[in-house]
């Protein structure tokens, strides 16, 4: 179903996974939403089984966020963190709007050993145009990285809260 409004979407279109009992007679229909961004594939698999399936989960209705135009989800900006050798996996995401656009800056905290080896500017500068890069090609949407010192993002017990939305609607 989309997110947002719960209509029922084509097949192949990325929704939210939803499951509803329907094959117990003289059971109630509940619908189970479980917040999974997903999408389902009508084609008949290469093994020969005809049954709808279900690709990969691509991330949380709940934790997406529209910028310009493109659904981002915080673990699809960890995937592209993660890949990077010298950064921690703590990371913060603003989103602001300046003028009518969205905008998104990525603050990432660098390992303490990359930090201390930083002594030139140079380094750190081509690790933000990596992330950038990367970013741009992984989501398709253009993002500020800031690198922090070690230990300087806030850290959260249960669920991180890794996204703080600035802007006013």
């Amino acid at each position: 179903i989309h997110p947002e409004t719960g209509a029922a979407l084509p097949p192949g279109e990325e929704g939210e996974l939803v499951f509803t009992t329907i094959t117990k007679e003289a059971f109630p229909l509940i619908r189970y939403r479980t917040r999974d961004i997903a999408r389902l594939i009508p084609d008949p698999c290469r093994c020969g089984r005809s049954h709808v399936r279900m690709g990969r989960i691509m991330g949380r209705s709940d934790d997406m966020l529209i910028i310009r135009g493109v659904n981002v989800f915080p673990s699809q900006i960890e995937a592209v963190l993660v890949g990077i050798e010298g950064l921690e996996p703590h990371y913060q995401l603003v989103v602001d709007r300046e003028g009518t656009l969205d905008t998104l800056e990525v603050q990432v905290e660098v390992s303490e050993r990359t930090f201390a080896n930083a002594d030139e500017v140079r380094v750190l500068q081509k690790m933000e145009r990596r992330i950038v890069k990367d970013i741009k090609d992984y989501l398709g949407v253009s993002a500020k990285v800031k690198l922090v010192e070690p230990q300087s993002l806030q850290r959260f017990e249960g669920k991180a809260n890794r996204v703080t939305d600035r802007r006013k609607f």
